[in-house]
């Protein structure tokens, strides 16, 4: 197959690890330092509730409901103040640690990025964009991407065929030229492939008996780059 020109990379899994998770008793005490904004004591169990039904009811509509849309069904029930919801969910997320890039992920993506190659980071998140570039930068490697696309921006995420346009978008080229990377199989692999694109699966769990045999896998962002030189991505 042709040299991909965009490589859409996923975060994490496939470039970092997890980043810790904010829970009410957390929010609250973020928002309780932000001018204009007002908590009441049940806000904490209030927020933890909204999120429990928000996992229980988000896998059977395909989505998961943003950190923003849980915040302001929970300040609205118990009647909290919270002037700006987006200045406060950017709060939050600058207050909390992210995920901490992986040394050698990001080696591989300033190969990849020396081979010439494109990069979008194409990623599910609660974070807001000024936060992910942060981490970035903080990797080392926020030059490296031409784009961001983000769930926390647009207000959907893989697998939705909205979120694969918008990556078609900010990459500027035919899917067909978009090498689709990252751990999921569902978001990363079997949704980019299903609206034209190539995809890799990057992970060292037993290979998805439902992945295309075209579909390669590998076990680190790191071997991408000779992969990609031996022409061998587009297949197993």
């Amino acid at each position: 197959m042709e040299r991909p020109r965009v490589l859409a990379l996923d975060f994490v899994g496939t470039l970092a690890g997890h980043g810790p998770v904010p829970d009410g008793r957390f929010v609250a005490d973020v928002l309780a330092g932000l001018p204009g904004v007002s908590v009441p004591a049940e806000f904490p169990a209030r927020f933890d509730s909204v999120t429990r039904e928000a996992r229980r009811t988000d896998p059977a509509r395909g989505l998961r409901t943003p950190f923003v849309d849980r915040l302001a069904r929970a300040a609205h029930e118990c009647g909290a103040r919270v002037p700006n919801l987006r200045r406060a969910t950017e709060r939050v997320f600058t207050v909390l640690p992210d995920a901490r890039v992986d040394p050698k992920a990001a080696v591989a993506v300033r190969e990849l990025r020396a081979a010439g190659l494109s990069c979008v980071l194409a990623s599910n998140t609660d974070r807001p964009e000024p936060v992910r570039r942060t981490t970035l930068r903080d990797a080392g490697i926020a030059d490296c991407f031409d784009a961001l696309v983000l769930s926390s921006t647009l207000g959907f995420r893989k697998p939705d065929p909205r979120f694969y346009a918008a990556v078609t978008a900010a990459a500027g080229c035919p899917p067909r030229e978009i090498l689709f990377v990252g751990d999921n199989p569902r978001g990363d692999a079997l949704g980019p492939h299903t609206h034209g694109m190539a995809a890799i699966l990057v992970g060292s769990r037993p290979r998805p008996a439902e992945l295309p045999p075209h579909i390669a896998t590998i076990p680190h962002l790191g071997a991408l780059m000779e992969l990609i030189n031996h022409g061998a991505w587009g297949t197993t």
